[in-house]
């Protein structure tokens, strides 16, 4: 159906894309990987008629075409939906789907119209349970998705569908849903390119799998007789098992950092946990089961109410973030966008917020910081929107060691980060925890959480279901998480 044939792109001199070929067939679901920078997004993009190759062919059902603009390609049956939406919150379903091709009658937008087919056009999908005349703002990330999905399908006959790292803003029971939703589209004969970093996804969805490294095809694959290992040494250049570093070994765990005793708030109940030097601990659990709640607990965001907290030997309960960074606890939140940065500010005003915002707080040379944490950027005047997911957490990271934390909370440490990065990033929490600190992993990636941490926590329900040693199975993980407490699980 699609052929993409030696595609060559160039910005300002620099070869970005570099003769990549691809091809896709009716209904089949094909994932493109690589690391931030590889070129998946910008091949995308020319496909979409957002950018103009500067060498390459495209061919639709084996017909030669050109796109300069998005509108052509639109037309031509080609819908690519962004990692970032592009709804107006504040205007109903049916209005975002027909936005700018409203239809009309008797020189008035005709409503009733527009809501009509958008209750179609769900209906096709079997997404019933959103209603046309519903504003945005009220909905969950999921049906916001649902929505751009809706909004391409409307705007012509769509018989290519790229979707750029779809999931990255949806929780584990959303992603699900919307797995549910692409599995249809693909049988009604749509062609589904799918960009994510997520090598969990790409087995679960796709048929074939197309790896891209600085702006080249290094791998065609077909998933069926392929191997996560394969597509990571495709990506990187090394070897799955080489993700995660070392544990701590039982000499190199110390002193109790951060103890909890029955406590409890709103969300959670009974919690008794101790967090010690040298040591990472991962949490475990179904989405809504208190993980991040117990995160920004102990960072006094939505703070305990009940029991007893202490770090470093001080009681901290009830607490407050202004107290929590001054017993040297520190939270890398889910979301780094919204809660981590300031995408508008430079690489240094990000990496000096909580230092500038707690006097006294760490003394060293920033630059020294972020060349600690790998950071890949032009400078550090940089605004931080334009470094990757990968580059932009290692910005959060180091925002916190400049205060000098003994605490480090991370809520999905690698959301939204290439394999390169993950690596990096992996790396840099074990050595953190080597010189000392104390760390907490909260983690949706069971493979990341198994292969990180020292011991694995497990909650349910807003209360600790179980405690698991380094090296836990997915199974038994998941058997304290939904509560199966039968025989022969684990204790």
């Amino acid at each position: 159906m699609l052929t993409m044939s030696s595609v060559s792109k160039s910005f300002l001199g620099a070869r970005v894309l570099d003769g990549v070929s691809l091809d896709l067939e009716p209904g089949e679901v094909h994932a493109l990987v690589g690391e931030n920078g590889a070129g998946k997004s910008t091949l995308m993009k020319v496909l979409a008629g957002e950018y103009s190759p500067d060498q390459g062919t495209i061919t639709l059902d084996g017909i030669p075409r050109s796109f300069s603009h998005p509108l052509q390609a639109q037309a031509a049956g080609i819908a690519l939906i962004h990692q970032e939406f592009a709804l107006l919150p504040y205007r109903s379903v049916a209005e975002n789907v027909f936005l700018g091709r409203e239809p009309v009658r008797w020189g008035l937008v005709d409503r009733r119209a527009m809501e009509r087919r958008t209750a179609e056009l769900l209906a096709e999908l079997d997404e019933t349970g959103i209603d046309p005349r519903a504003q945005v703002s009220g909905l969950s990330v999921a049906r916001q998705q649902t929505v751009e999905i809706v909004k391409a399908l409307a705007a012509s006959d769509v018989r290519v569908l790229v979707m750029d790292e779809p999931t990255a803003p949806l929780a584990d029971h959303e992603v699900d849903l919307l797995h549910a939703l692409i599995r249809r589209l693909a049988a009604r004969g749509i062609g589904i390119l799918y960009i994510t970093h997520r090598l969990r996804e790409v087995f679960d969805l796709s048929r074939r799998i197309t790896v891209l490294k600085d702006g080249r095809k290094a791998a065609s694959l077909v998933t069926a007789d392929t191997t996560p290992d394969d597509v990571v040494r495709a990506m990187v250049g090394r070897e799955l098992r080489s993700y995660y570093p070392p544990r701590a070994r039982p000499e190199e765990i110390g002193e109790p950092l951060l103890t909890l005793d029955d406590a409890g708030n709103e969300r959670l109940t009974g919690i008794g946990l101790t967090l010690r030097a040298g040591e990472i601990t991962g949490v475990a659990g179904l989405q809504g089961s208190g993980r991040t709640a117990l995160v920004r607990a102990l960072f006094g965001a939505a703070p305990f109410t009940r029991g007893r907290m202490t770090v470093a030997g001080r009681h901290l309960l009830p607490g407050t973030p202004r107290q929590a960074i001054r017993g040297g606890i520190a939270l890398i939140t889910e979301d780094r966008k919204a809660e981590g940065l300031v995408p508008r500010q430079s690489v240094r005003d990000n990496a000096l917020l909580v230092r500038r915002a707690m006097p006294g707080g760490g003394r060293g040379d920033i630059a020294d910081l972020l060349e600690r944490v790998a950071l890949r950027s032009r400078g550090l005047d940089q605004e931080v929107r334009y470094l990757s997911g990968g580059n932009q957490q290692k910005v959060v990271i180091a925002k916190w060691l400049a205060v000098h934390p003994r605490v480090l909370l991370f809520d999905e440490p690698t959301r939204g980060v290439d394999v390169g990065a993950k690596s990096a990033i992996h790396t840099l929490v074990r050595e953190l925890a080597r010189e000392g600190l104390a760390v907490l992993i909260v983690s949706s990636e069971l493979p990341e959480l198994i292969g990180m941490s020292d011991r694995v926590l497990v909650m349910a329900e807003g209360t600790l279901a179980g405690e698991l040693p380094a090296g836990a199975a997915e199974e038994d993980i998941m058997r304290l998480a939904t509560g199966d407490t039968a025989e022969g699980s684990a204790a």
